[in-house]
């Protein structure tokens, strides 16, 4: 994103996976110091309440977007038990969506609850894993792994660019696999959230009659989009839990139903003058109960039940102690009460989620701005990235002030570069400003030494722009990747300069035009010889 202002993208992150293998083993993560910051008053740093309003409880009424239903595959009988059950949330988003939720109890509920939404065949027996790559849960009632295949070039299944090439320049921002895997958020530069379902053919492995994906719902906010995320706790099979929310530029924080897409609340932040201010970045708490709203040296706190101006303030520095900048990403560690912050200070604290005492800042090693930040499966390790930062640093917790290993990237603009790990916190994915995608294994970094570079497993060109978003699927091997930049003219030739002007002007976008490439795509990142088999297995 070339908004310098703009973008605090982040995401959040969700409930733990179980244990991984993880890039340094050691102990477990130490009780942590907690650094004295104190106000002008003398009170320490912690939460700092502004004064509690009783008003406007309810949400406020915003013009309502339009849903869309083009292109949606067709759902009106019972679901066809040939394929991968479609109770994972296909085709349930749009205005006909209470029409088709299932009713809860049944055998696809207790499926979607165990996290594998009917794709146990391929999983449990008959899948070619790549070598050292854990396919199974660790434990009883874990979701299975991923049966990722990175020892080759993920296949291209559909996507969606007709939808972005009705406007000029309508660039990417980023996409979100949904927490359920049923559906994907995507954010671009016309200020649109759409949400597209996973095509039915994808389940059944039928991916030569694979349609061009076309939203299910718009979502349409009122200025540039700053941030956007899932609610945490979000099924399909539950209505209540299928919102999301966003933050834009001079609005407040709106809560988005993703079945309607209208707004179900909007949470009003205000400064010290009593104004309006848009949140920078945004974050549900693991549980889904409060969302941490990022603002400049300060983080705001909502209760989700609670829509309004009511909020907990949480100051990041006070006497010039602690972090300052905006802060621009948030990530909530799995396996303590802690979150961590990235600030365009370039650097990124430890928090605690009780009262949001500062626990530790871990020392500014990026070159940028921090733009996202992600904490690994088993919360022992924590990864930052940066604009205008060729690098992905990876910190051990346990040892804070150091670094394991870094990341090299092309990040060669103020646009925001989105990275994911797999839900086994063993491969760590990223795109770049090239439009190349290169997947690292983090289990081939040397268990014991000083920082590293760790090389690249596998590149691959996904987009002819750059590729500035990208997530792996919660349990099948299917990644969503997003692409598209601001586009600057070419200096070339002055305006005026020649009396053909329309030619000199054709002459210098052409190749501009020819680099764009504003797409949502879907990949498969499993064997591919094996789809054939795993389709079998459903049949039967």
């Amino acid at each position: 994103m070339s908004d310098t202002a703009g973008g605090g993208e982040s995401s959040g992150v969700g409930e733990p996976d179980g244990d991984s293998d993880a890039p340094r083993q050691g102990p477990a993560l130490p009780e942590w110091d907690i650094l004295e910051v104190t106000s002008e008053d003398g009170v320490p740093l912690s939460a700092k309440r502004p004064r509690v309003s009783e008003e406007e409880l309810g949400p406020e009424p915003v013009a309502e977007p339009v849903a869309v239903h083009e292109g949606r595959p067709a759902q009106t009988g019972p679901l066809q038990e040939d394929l991968v059950p479609l109770e994972t949330g296909e085709a349930i988003h749009g205005k006909d969506a209470a029409q088709e939720v299932p009713v809860s109890g049944g055998v696809e509920e207790e499926r979607h609850q165990d996290g594998n939404g009917g794709h146990e065949a391929p999983v449990e027996e008959g899948e070619t894993r790549p070598e050292g790559d854990n396919g199974s849960a660790d434990s009883p009632g874990e979701e299975p792994r991923l049966g990722l295949d990175f020892t080759q070039n993920p296949q291209m299944l559909t996507g969606s660019w007709t939808e972005y090439s009705n406007l000029p320049e309508n660039y990417l921002k980023g996409c979100k696999w949904a927490p359920d895997g049923s559906c994907i958020l995507t954010n671009s530069a016309d200020n649109v959230l759409r949400v597209y379902n996973i095509p039915p053919e994808v389940y059944s492995y039928d991916w030569d009659s694979l349609p061009e994906m076309s939203p299910v719902l718009r979502m349409a906010e009122g200025d540039t989009v700053y941030d956007y995320c899932w609610y945490p706790k979000m099924s399909s099979l539950d209505a209540d839990t299928c919102f999301l929310a966003s933050s834009s530029r001079d609005n407040p924080v709106h809560l988005w139903d993703a079945f309607y897409g209208e707004v179900r609340a909007s949470y009003r932040p205000y400064n010290h003058l009593d104004e309006l201010t848009a949140a920078h970045s945004l974050c549900f708490s693991p549980d889904g109960t409060q969302l941490y709203c990022g603002f400049d040296k300060t983080v705001r706190v909502f209760y989700t039940e609670r829509p309004g101006r009511d909020c907990e303030e949480r100051p990041t520095i006070v006497k010039k102690q602690g972090q300052s900048g905006i802060i621009s990403c948030f990530g909530f560690s799995p396996c303590q009460s802690v979150y961590a912050c990235g600030s365009y200070s370039r650097c990124a604290g430890l928090y605690s989620c009780q009262d949001g005492t500062l626990l530790a800042l871990l020392p500014t090693r990026h070159h940028g701005g921090l733009t996202h930040l992600l904490f690994s499966p088993d919360g022992h390790y924590l990864y930052t990235g940066g604009r205008k930062d060729p690098e992905i640093l990876c910190w051990d917790l346990r040892e804070p002030d150091q670094v394991v290993f870094s990341l090299k990237r092309n990040v060669s603009t103020n646009q925001r570069i989105y990275f994911d790990l797999d839900p086994s916190g063993r491969y760590l994915l990223s795109g770049d400003t090239d439009g190349m995608v290169s997947v690292w294994d983090t289990q081939t970094a040397p268990p014991d030494g000083n920082e590293v570079l760790l090389q690249p497993q596998l590149s691959f060109q996904a987009h002819w722009d750059c590729t500035n978003g990208i997530s792996v699927h919660p349990f099948m091997p299917l990644l969503a990747t997003s692409s598209g930049q601001r586009q600057f003219p070419s200096p070339g030739e002055s305006e005026g300069d020649s009396a053909s002007e329309g030619e000199t002007a054709e002459a210098v976008m052409s190749p501009q035009e020819a680099r764009q490439d504003n797409a949502l795509s879907l990949w498969w990142a499993g064997p591919l010889g094996s789809q054939e088999q795993e389709g079998e297995a459903v049949e039967t």
